[in-house]
């Protein structure tokens, strides 16, 4: 999916975190697009930055982490600079955000349409009934039953699958143009999980939302997105389309991801594995961050730091696809 003008865009984004001991890079170079309806999943090991980066693009960064570089453009709009007052009245009407635990983002001590109308209203010129009559709406959309009568009902009078809905509403109520959405089916049952993937897809068509889903879940990448972007130590290592990477992956670290994934198809006595761990923010490799647990490692991987580089179906971040080099694959 591609479009002359993409919704948002990343360009070589990189978050510092300055300590005593020295400056921790948690995003190094990170670029990536999403066109406008168009969902991309971002999916890694837990640090590998995809939370990260989701909260540079809402304006969320937790002190002392700052963006130190690069750019974050919304609709060719700048936003990374912006103050925050500014970034506050984007926050929600251009840009929504659903969390991984519904708790942390609806306030127990209001209903949910308290909370659906005041969103509605910062950013929306509506009346307060034309606001009721929208959250009603909304929650209807995202299925609470009777919502009429549910609108005055309290975070803790709802399921938590109910409630991961109600927050899904609260994020899509002031009809943003993107959705940022930071694991928003962890937490909740394989049978909710299923509704919440095609609630979350349909929604993105019907309203021609954008969305940037991340999870450590392939299955819901593979349900859901249309291309995904494999993160690793802060850094994009591979992006194309969902199926090319679930089903053909490039680089060495995205192989081992998908054949960690149990096949449907057939029994296995055991699982591959991919060596090793996730570097520390203090302790990345020079070179290609995953050199020490590859097992296509060669010379230049331990010296120099690849960038996207095109592997035919996708992009993969990876010496083996450099042009002269032979292939190692």
């Amino acid at each position: 999916m591609t479009t002359a003008t993409p919704l948002l865009e990343l360009r070589n984004l990189r978050v510092e975190f300055p300590t005593r001991r020295g400056t921790l890079v948690a995003l190094n170079d990170v670029s990536f697009s999403i066109a406008p309806g168009e969902i991309l999943g971002v999916v890694g090991e837990s640090g590998a930055g995809k939370s990260m980066t989701g909260a540079a693009i809402i304006g969320l960064l937790e002190p002392p982490g700052r963006i130190a570089r690069g750019e974050i453009l919304l609709e060719g709009e700048r936003i990374d600079n912006l103050p925050p007052e500014r970034m506050r009245r984007i926050r929600g009407r251009r840009i929504g955000a659903i969390f991984q635990d519904p708790l942390t983002t609806l306030n127990p001590l209001y209903t949910v349409g308290h909370q659906l109308v005041e969103t509605m209203q910062t950013h929306l010129d509506l009346s307060n009934a034309e606001a009721r009559k929208r959250a009603v709406g909304w929650l209807e959309m995202v299925g609470i039953p009777a919502a009429a009568q549910r609108i005055d009902s309290y975070p803790h009078e709802f399921s938590g699958g109910m409630r991961q809905r109600v927050v899904i509403a609260l994020a899509l109520c002031a009809e943003p143009r993107l959705v940022v959405a930071d694991e928003p089916t962890t937490a909740l049952d394989v049978s909710i999980q299923a509704q919440v993937i095609a609630l979350l897809k349909g929604l993105a068509r019907e309203k021609n939302t954008s969305m940037m889903l991340v999870t450590h879940d392939m299955g819901v990448i593979a349900e859901t997105a249309d291309r995904v972007a494999v993160m690793y130590a802060g850094r994009v290592i591979e992006i194309g389309p969902v199926r090319n990477v679930v089903k053909s992956p490039h680089h060495p670290y995205s192989v081992g991801l998908m054949n960690s994934i149990p096949p449907l198809d057939h029994r296995v006595e055991r699982l591959a594995q991919i060596d090793g761990s996730m570097p520390r923010l203090n302790a990345i490799p020079p070179g290609c961050p995953f050199n020490p647990r590859c097992p296509k490692v060669f010379d230049r991987c331990v010296k120099e730091r690849p960038d996207l580089l095109d592997a035919g179906s996708t992009s993969a971040a990876c010496w083996l696809y450099a042009p002269g080099e032979p292939l190692h694959v």
